[in-house]
């Protein structure tokens, strides 16, 4: 691309050099340029240079945060407690007709943490946590993780060997389960590895069901709400949680969460989408996946802004949500978009204060007819994988990309899009074995650089090391280089937008859910008396 620039520049320097006249130079240096390609440079900078300097500006802002949280050694629950501090009686969370203050969820948190640490909960134990949307989910993980423990996220509605699994791959020393989900703990109680392990159940009172289970309301109840005195030994390079992410060949994978990844995750989207304190987000997804559980609610522990839970989706509440709530903000993942859109027309689709919507997975061929019918200003959509570093944001709304790269800059934020066999979905490598790099128009499997001890650029892994190792490949920008595989086909356009194509793995979307087509087959052939069963995901 720059081939042109340095032609004339030479051009130029050897006309001075030898007296032509400055018309002369003009000319010649201006035919060099265009016989090179230089206008489609020129191009490029009218199309794209305004983009990528509002994306340069906001990166720069988020890696001088995390730069002054690394240095201060600040994890998730120290940076919350400066929030607390500005914030202490405002609303952090809505939730069905309650409110909690940012004072109340911090002491509520303090409560979890004292609690579980005289119980012998240490840095680094990792403790399951397997309950339905609500503020005192949030709570308890907080209050984990300020005496270094780690919350194993479990998705709610797992049972028997996918919840068996997800607390055993985490190698979790206790489970935190909610009253509602008890009968679904009661089945593999007696399992191996489960049976031993103590269980805590919270929201049932002395009414539990459980054998052998505390009921965790009334140890809470006694707990001392000051700061645990662990919290200034949890660090901002600590893992934080365990989120499962769907494995391509079977069971759900626990992905490492650090501190650091979170408060990237939280505050990276506020500071892109523009998001203020002053915003009330309307996040109804599940507090188990980063989506809900970090990324939205980051807008309240990071920024100090108020947010409104769910306890489960609703297609019918949606919008009279939003103007209950008076939100400023609505969070989507998956079909909710395409399921908002197929309901019945009513006042409310335009009698909210939505100024921006945000998620993935929203369809091209319907994100402009849901815009006008909704009258949604901005709608953002970002592309990401719970664990990995290769993630990018639609600022601007371009209709149907996920997010975009500098095409001037590539190397500011070093993803790209490298060569896969259209069958085998195996990387193509060049003569020197380097991985190829896709020209715009051309599909391949997105990547991120991996640079190690880099908040913004590792790659944690996830609990089994062996899952670790598949997800990262060599020699892809220098040889001996690293990065993160995504998993995901995209393709680029000329101005450096990204378009999600297909997967690479067998795995299916289902209800905003990664599901692994191995883990239906499974279940299928177990209840079919072991027939032989292939799964694959359709459109």
């Amino acid at each position: 691309m720059w081939s042109s620039v340095v032609a004339v520049a030479v051009a130029i320097t050897l006309c001075y050099s030898t007296n032509f006249d400055a018309y002369v130079i003009t000319a010649c240096a201006l035919t060099l340029y265009l016989s090179l390609g230089g206008s489609h440079t020129l191009w490029l900078v009218y199309r794209t240079f305004p983009r990528d300097v509002r994306g340069l500006y906001r990166y720069l802002k988020l890696l001088m945060r995390i730069h002054h949280a690394k240095k201060n050694n600040l994890s998730v629950p120290k940076i919350f407690q400066e929030v607390v501090r500005k914030n202490r009686n405002k609303v952090a969370f809505y939730f069905e007709d309650e409110t909690w203050t940012f004072q109340q969820v911090d002491e509520l948190s303090n409560k979890v943490g004292n609690y579980f640490a005289a119980k012998g909960v240490k840095h680094g134990e990792p403790v399951a946590l397997f309950m339905e949307n609500c503020v005192e989910y949030i709570c308890i993980w907080l209050g984990l993780t300020k005496i270094g423990a780690v919350p194993a996220l479990i998705n709610y509605n797992l049972r028997l060997d996918s919840l068996k699994h997800c607390i055993q791959v985490a190698a979790c020393k206790a489970v935190i389960c909610g009253a509602e989900v008890q009968a679904a703990m009661a089945d593999i109680r007696d399992s191996e590895d489960i049976s031993s392990l103590q269980l805590y159940v919270f929201g049932a009172g002395e009414e539990l069901t459980l054998k052998d289970a505390v009921s965790l309301d009334a140890g809470l109840n006694a707990a001392a709400s000051t700061t645990p005195t662990q919290l200034h030994n949890v660090n901002f390079s600590d893992k934080m949680v365990f989120i499962y992410t769907s494995g391509t060949t079977g069971m759900p994978k626990a992905a490492v969460i650090k501190h650091s990844r979170t408060y990237f995750a939280g505050e990276g989207m506020s500071t892109f989408i523009g998001l203020t304190s002053s915003d009330i987000l309307y996040d109804p997804l599940p507090l188990y996946h980063t989506a809900g559980g970090i990324i939205g609610l980051g807008h309240s522990l990071f920024n100090g802004g108020s947010t409104v839970i769910k306890r489960k989706f609703s297609v019918s509440h949606f919008w009279s949500d939003c103007v209950k709530y008076k939100c400023t903000v609505a969070q989507y993942i998956g079909e909710i978009c395409r399921y908002l859109y197929n309901m019945p027309e009513k006042s409310e689709d335009k009698g909210h204060q939505i100024r921006l919507m945000f998620g993935n997975g929203l369809r091209p061929n319907l994100w402009k007819d849901f815009q006008t019918r909704f009258n949604i200003p901005r709608i953002s959509e970002f592309y990401g994988s719970t664990e990995g570093n290769a993630n990018i944001i639609n600022m601007d709304g371009k209709i149907g990309a996920v997010g975009f790269v500098s095409v001037l800059f590539p190397s500011v934020y070093p993803v790209a899009l490298i060569k896969v066999d259209e069958e085998t979905k195996e990387i193509v490598r060049d003569a020197n074995g380097m991985c190829i790099m896709c020209k715009p128009g051309e599909p391949g499997e997105f990547i991120g650089k991996i640079v190690r001890d880099d908040p913004v650029r590792d790659f944690h892994g996830y609990a089994d090391d062996s899952a670790t190792k598949k997800k990262i490949v060599r020699d892809v920008f220098k040889k001996g280089d690293y990065a993160f595989l995504s998993g995901d086909i995209l393709m680029m356009d000329e101005e450096g937008y990204l378009y999600f194509k297909d997967r690479t793995g067998d795995t299916f979307r289902w209800k905003g859910e990664n599901v692994s087509t191995s883990e239906v087959e499974a279940v299928i052939s177990k209840t079919a008396g072991h027939a032989d069963v292939v799964v694959y995901g359709v459109e």
